[in-house]
């Protein structure tokens, strides 16, 4: 018996009614709900059905798939020496036209980055077989081992909240496409176990957009921690790359469905291509786009809270916010009255006054990420004497993990493990590792103490 066939045991499922043009809400679905199986295996083979329209990529022989890792990370590495030297030849950045887009970036890809991993999920049963240790290893490791400081998740909250861009409502629906493939592999790890393999070995390769990213990032300063850390961890030689390679040796099986499990692998590899990608995010960004759906956003809230008094081309600013073609011409009429000064300091301008620091007139209308729009855009190009202080995180010595023994769910799991053995406790541990709950301190705490006991009933 294969490996395929042993974690093919899932009971049959009704399939559902897959809703159309909602990825925000399959999203949710996948990572709060319980009982998803059914939605999650059919939206799967929807998508399975789309990447089997692209170019196969994934090596045919993989005995050769080691050498082929091995090869992109040395084409990355020299890729990135030319940009490196492009920058200190005095060349520009190639992602980010100013810090406002990479806030945009940062903000579009979070519904992926916030399901980190999550793909690995349903592979958690397995821990006692050891083909499956470089995999469950990858997901440990994406949950921080239980350190708050290391959990991807968490580290990737923090960034957005330190920038005011928690708010999702305005994250286009085709946004949430690969983290609900993520999640959707993790509900039905055990089906398809090849396409979770494929995934893996995709999603684990080390990309030259991370490398910029974390360059370009750190000019901005902006904390670039999240993607230096994948730099390190997905690395080729004994990191998630190189584990990624040796899985999918590991779990090839030895029988006549060999052929049948490499084509399902290269499909999961090529669900990896489905979406937008970060280079097609980056190279979509308009500021001026950008700042206008901003705006029209805030109009229904603005358009009755000016007085009359102050009039842009013989109309109030009400009557200007009163319907959203009319913002493109509210921004030259400010232009034209001196109110906003393109191409200068935003200081010099009037209305950038009336929005930042802490007497403005208008002070906390205006979000983070918002006000950044409106000062990159007024700057145009203008750039300052100075650049921006570097955000870094700093190797320090691990702070010892505090557990709030007063928190509900930290209370119920450990009235749960209370009197169970080894076994049973890996059972009762498992939930609260999923995406919805790792992040939490009952999930910080389960983790640490699944790896606890996987390595000594190992």
């Amino acid at each position: 018996m294969t490996v395929l066939t042993t974690l093919q045991s899932s009971p049959a499922h009704p399939q559902p009614v897959m809703p159309e043009g909602n990825l925000r809400g399959l999203h949710q679905t996948f990572l709060l709900e319980e009982n998803a199986y059914a939605l999650a295996q059919s939206f799967l083979q929807e998508q399975l059905q789309h990447a089997a329209q692209l170019t196969e990529q994934l090596p045919a022989d993989p005995s050769t798939w080691h050498a082929w890792m091995a090869d992109h990370c040395a084409e990355v590495a020299r890729q990135y020496a030319d940009y490196l030297q492009q920058r200190k030849a005095g060349g520009p950045r190639q992602f980010f036209t100013n810090k406002a887009h990479a806030l945009y970036f940062l903000q579009a890809v979070a519904p992926t980055k916030l399901v980190d991993g999550a793909w690995l999920f349903g592979l958690l049963p397995q821990w006692r077989d050891p083909r499956f240790s470089g995999l469950l290893c990858t997901y440990l490791e994406e949950l921080g081992e239980g350190n708050p400081a290391q959990n991807h998740v968490l580290i990737y909250r923090k960034l957005l909240a330190e920038h005011d861009l928690e708010h999702s409502s305005v994250i286009p629906d085709e946004r949430y496409l690969q983290g609900t493939l993520q999640l959707a592999l993790g509900v039905c790890g055990a089906e398809f176990l090849p396409e979770v393999i494929g995934y893996n070995l995709g999603y684990e390769q080390l990309p030259l957009h991370l490398l910029i990213s974390s360059y370009e990032l750190s000019e901005l300063g902006i904390d670039p921690y999240y993607f230096t850390l994948h730099v390190t961890i997905d690395n080729a030689s004994t990191g998630h790359a190189q584990k990624a390679v040796q899985a999918a040796l590991d779990l090839l099986p030895l029988e006549a469905d060999r052929a049948e499990f490499l084509r399902r692998v290269s499909l999961g590899y090529r669900l990896n291509d489905l979406g937008q990608g970060s280079r097609a995010i980056i190279e979509g960004f308009d500021l001026e786009r950008e700042l206008l759906a901003m705006l029209e956003r805030k109009c229904p809230f603005a358009q009755h809270m000016h007085s009359d008094y102050c009039r842009f081309d013989g109309r109030t600013v009400n009557q200007w916010l009163a319907e959203p073609q009319h913002l493109p011409g509210f921004l030259q009429a400010l232009q034209d009255k001196g109110w906003i000064k393109r191409h200068e300091d935003p200081q010099a301008s009037r209305f950038w006054q009336l929005i930042d620091g802490d007497g403005a007139a208008m002070f906390g209308v205006f979000g983070a990420y918002e006000k950044q729009l409106v000062h990159d855009w007024i700057a145009g190009d203008w750039t300052p004497a100075s650049k921006p202080g570097v955000s870094r995180r700093r190797a320090q010595g691990k702070p010892p993990i505090e557990v709030p023994e007063q928190d509900p769910d930290v209370q119920q799991l450990n009235a749960a493990l209370q009197g169970q053995d080894g076994h049973a406790q890996m059972a009762v541990l498992m939930p609260w590792l999923a995406p919805a709950r790792h992040a939490h301190p009952a999930g910080l705490l389960a983790t640490r103490r699944f790896i606890e006991l996987k390595s000594s009933l190992g």
